[in-house]
């Protein structure tokens, strides 16, 4: 009997010459392309059924595994759950065929639920205006130092340094380099967190921007962040916050009072509109007033009385950004997911994600080692400290949860934890749910001293097995080739 990986590998080599599907033909006039546009000799596709065809894709949507299968808790990347109403609002007709090169007398209500979300997103965050344009969170950060970059040539000198903490996300460093800055690092001290006193050391009239992630990418929120904020000021340097851990803030804290002059919010994680797997994300950029000069255009403006229009007359701008204004429906399920919560429900939704996230931590501590004793908040990072003795890692932790239906966290990230395990429930998740993770945790940590070779060869229960990561991310196999197609 042929097991499931063996079907697949045979799909593509069941081709026989003359089997097809259905072919239907339509009565439309066919012009043959000419010149470089003409294909020469066969495309070299397999001939199969249409019943092998449907079968084949059918047998790759179930190896799939997606927030609506079960719990995800990745860490910093926030996979909650995406309401179902939100996809029915984007889908309304009068938004869904909208389009960005109507005239604006006719997409009124886009523009105005644009404006809505900016002014809602301005009053999450503490600051004074945002664009909604990016397309996702690293996109937002790009904004959000192009615009730093201007406004330090207006004075005369771009500057050529951006401090980036060592607990950083790996886009922030690529940011910045790709705004024409080079990079320095920052330490963090015994608790998880910017060093103050280096930051003092490392600071002058050369250095731009501090990037920093708060709470950073251990769950520890940056208590000195005002203080910081201060030191970068008192040289001229702004403080761009990475915004992808704003499920542990919103309704509780605002950025802009922390003296943050701007940020990007991942709206796709924050505010519950599907991601993952390249998009579709959307990554809009909120900021001080001082920055308003440099920020994209066009600018949605305007009121329900005079209507709403779009600006473009803004000549120290950055320039565009997208394409046109952003992923709008992306951001349309943003703005509903805010509008059905209101204040009340986003605070709410802050206290569930970091009660969830302390739950897990204060009932596997005892089993899996935490590196940083810091208090967290909405997600939390062990390694596999406890569980080397019996030889198993962290990456063999992560693949037996699968067997027991459960997706990986997010592992060996941060950098600065040595085989790190990061864990972020989020407010999604019950109880009930909840309970079983830390109970399938527990019982990995039993088979790592029983039987750690269970643990070494899993997952035991999927199509496909271990496979080589560096090797498939370095030459991916993404096309078949078949005899007549090399």
């Amino acid at each position: 009997m042929k097991t499931l990986r063996e079907k697949e590998k045979l799909i593509f080599e069941i081709s026989k010459k003359g089997k097809s599907g259905i072919d239907i033909k339509f009565t439309v006039e066919e012009k043959d392309f000419e010149g470089d546009y003409s294909r020469k000799g066969e495309i070299g596709l397999p001939q199969v059924s249409e019943v092998e065809v449907v079968r084949h894709f059918t047998r790759l949507s179930k190896m799939n595994y997606g927030v609506d299968d079960g719990f995800y808790p990745l860490g910093s990347c926030t996979m909650k759950h995406n309401p179902k109403m939100n996809e029915k609002i984007a889908s309304m007709e009068g938004f869904l065929h909208s389009h960005p090169m109507f005239s604006y007398n006719l997409v009124q209500g886009s523009l105005k639920a644009m404006k809505v979300l900016q002014d809602y997103l301005c009053e999450i965050t503490g600051m004074d205006f945002c664009s909604l344009q990016p397309a996702a969170g690293a996109h937002g950060e790009l904004t959000g130092m192009m615009m730093i970059r201007k406004y330090h040539e207006k004075k005369g000198d771009p500057r050529k340094y951006v401090l980036i903490p060592d607990s950083a996300h790996g886009t922030n460093p690529a940011t910045s380099t790709f705004a024409g800055y080079s990079v320095i690092e920052i330490k963090s001290d015994k608790n998880g967190c910017v060093d103050v006193e280096a930051l003092k050391e490392m600071i002058n009239e050369e250095v731009a921007a501090l990037m920093i992630t708060n709470p950073n990418t251990l769950g520890v929120f940056e208590k000195n962040i005002k203080e910081i904020a201060g030191i970068l000021h008192s040289k001229g340097a702004l403080l761009y916050m990475d915004g992808a851990n704003m499920n542990a803030l919103m309704g509780v804290v605002k950025p802009g009072e922390m003296g943050v002059d701007v940020m990007h919010l991942n709206i796709h994680k924050t505010f519950s509109t599907p991601h993952g797997g390249g998009g579709p994300g959307s990554g809009p950029v909120c900021f001080k007033s001082h920055l308003a000069p440099y920020q994209p255009v066009p600018v949605v403006e305007g009121d329900d009385e005079k209507g709403y229009t779009m600006n473009w007359n803004l000549p120290d701008s950055i320039g565009k950004v997208h394409g046109f204004y952003g992923n709008f429906l992306v951001t349309l399920k943003a703005l509903a997911y805010i509008m059905a919560l209101g204040g009340n429900g986003l605070k709410q939704t802050t206290f569930d994600a970091v009660l969830n996230a302390n739950y897990i931590r204060e009932k596997l501590k005892d089993t899996y080692n935490l590196p940083f004793e810091s208090e967290t908040l909405h997600e939390v990072v062990f390694n596999d400290k406890n569980q080397e003795e019996y030889g198993v890692t962290t990456l063999d932790i992560a693949k037996r949860l699968i067997d027991y239906g459960i997706h990986p966290p997010t592992i060996y990230f941060p950098l600065i934890v040595r085989g790190a395990i990061m864990i972020e429930p989020t407010e999604s998740e019950s109880r009930e749910e909840i309970d079983y993770f830390i109970e399938i945790m527990k019982k990995i940590d039993k088979e790592a001293k029983e039987n750690p070779e269970i643990l070494k060869q899993a997952p035991h229960y999927t199509p496909v097995r271990r496979l080589d990561e560096t090797l498939a991310a370095r030459k991916p196999v993404l096309r078949w080739k078949g005899e007549n197609n090399d």
